[in-house]
């Protein structure tokens, strides 16, 4: 008998409770699993088993199926995965039933690429406005996305129903933005700049440091040598 979860066929498939505390690192890794089968889709890929997602991602097989498992996703075939069916399923598990809208604020290097580079990639999530204060990008758009003035943040954010924003301005601006960023209502912060933003209990907020990032990596670096010499 095919299995359907919120109307999409499952069949063949072993679906279990998925429970909501699934842990963040699970969620991340479900997201570039996803990125990694609609990739090997693209190439004509139609399967794959969990030694090959472990090997592209860098961890276990083992890890693979707990994530999997975890989710309540169960191949019964011996040809391993079918990505259609992972695909839609993790989509099942990360998206939204309705259009998540997104604003970035701060148009500078890394609010405009990151525009471009993700406008069109999800179609559950799409940037739809962006602000900043200088007035040669105040009125025009950014890679097909509306920028506003930042005064205007509040009253287009709620007309909009934005849930979700990009920070990506100077440093030492972000920590004005926390009023307007709860008055317009919005849940979800992608923080880019250094400074760690305190918002109250309801807003979930990832830091994305890229000092802290490459400060990591050397760490790693540095290790791996002595352990050479």
């Amino acid at each position: 008998m095919p299995i359907f979860v919120d109307g999409k066929n499952f069949k063949g498939m072993s679906i279990n409770f998925v429970p909501n505390n699934i842990p963040e690192k699970t969620i991340e890794r479900l997201s570039e699993y996803r990125r990694t089968l609609l990739n090997e889709l693209a190439k004509g890929v139609t399967h794959l088993y969990s030694h090959n997602l472990a090997n592209i991602h860098g961890i276990t097989a083992v890890q693979v199926r707990r994530d999997l498992m975890l989710i309540g996703f169960s191949s019964d075939t011996k040809r391993g995965y079918d990505a259609r069916v992972l695909v839609d399923f993790i989509g099942n598990i990360l998206d939204s039933e309705q259009v998540m809208n997104i604003a970035v604020i701060g148009m500078g290097h890394i609010g405009h690429a990151v525009t471009q580079h993700f406008t069109g990639k999800r179609s559950k999530l799409k940037i739809t406005m962006a602000f900043d204060v200088d007035p040669d990008k105040v009125g025009r758009k950014s890679a097909g996305v509306p920028v506003y003035h930042i005064d205007d943040f509040v009253t287009k954010v709620r007309e909009n129903n934005v849930k979700i924003t990009l920070l990506s301005l100077p440093t030492s601006v972000a920590p004005s933005m926390l009023r307007p960023i709860v008055e317009a209502g919005i849940k979800g912060v992608l923080n880019f700049t250094s400074t760690p933003l305190n918002f109250p209990e309801g807003i979930y907020v990832e830091d994305y440091d890229i000092i802290t990032l490459l400060e990591k990596v050397a760490y790693f670096v540095k290790e791996c040598e002595a352990v050479r010499k």
